[in-house]
């Protein structure tokens, strides 16, 4: 998925592994009490109940933390996106929209730290990979998942929804700006643009 991992090394035992896990909601859950500026490293450890040199073993900075803590958000999407597909009936691909849509606003709700992190903008444009932008990496995905689900060639999916998801971003900062549930009107709105966008560039 990214060209840079940021665990200085896999957990190997299951012991390990928990502890790292026990991190990543130590770090979800400071940002959501004093954004990430206001995180350290030894808050994230002090909160996961683990000595400081045990998060270094893992991660080299904070930095490190909140991108896998983002990296896991972004694979939750994903499956999430993915079981919507394969276990409701989509009959076009503004279905498809529609139900990605409907899974971001539920991570922007449910999701600890999602809400201030997104997909890594407030930490580096390229949190998720070094190569390319963080809003690049998410559209490729959702092109990728499109592509295969409606027979549409990821070439002529690639840009208008790279395009989409740009406009939609835009939009839907606005709705969780102006309500930290998300403003169900200009939600139902950033659904409106991108479907009008999208129905002049791909097939019925």
């Amino acid at each position: 998925m990214t060209s840079t991992t940021p665990l200085r090394r896999q957990p190997v035992q299951q012991r390990s592994a928990k502890r790292v896990e026990r991190m990543l909601e130590a770090c979800a859950q400071l940002i959501e009490e004093v954004g990430y500026d206001g995180v350290t490293t030894t808050l994230i450890a002090e909160r996961a109940g683990v000595a400081v040199g045990s998060l270094y073993q893992f991660f080299p900075d904070k930095r490190a933390v909140v991108q896998a803590l983002t990296l896991r958000n972004l694979e939750k999407f994903i499956q999430t996106v993915d079981g919507r597909f394969t276990s409701t009936t989509l009959e076009h691909w503004w279905d498809a929209v529609d139900s990605i849509f409907d899974v971001y606003v539920s991570m922007h709700r449910e999701v600890p730290a999602f809400s201030k992190l997104h997909f890594g903008d407030v930490v580096d444009l390229r949190l998720l990979d070094d190569r390319r932008d963080n809003n690049t990496v998410i559209s490729d995905r959702i092109a990728e998942m499109i592509s295969v689900k409606f027979d549409i060639p990821f070439a002529e999916l690639q840009l208008p929804i790279s395009i989409a998801v740009e406009a939609a971003d835009g939009v839907l900062n606005l709705a969780f700006r102006r309500d930290p549930a998300g403003d169900q009107r200009i939600l139902d709105e950033a659904k409106a643009l991108v479907r009008g966008y999208l129905s002049t560039r791909l097939p019925d």
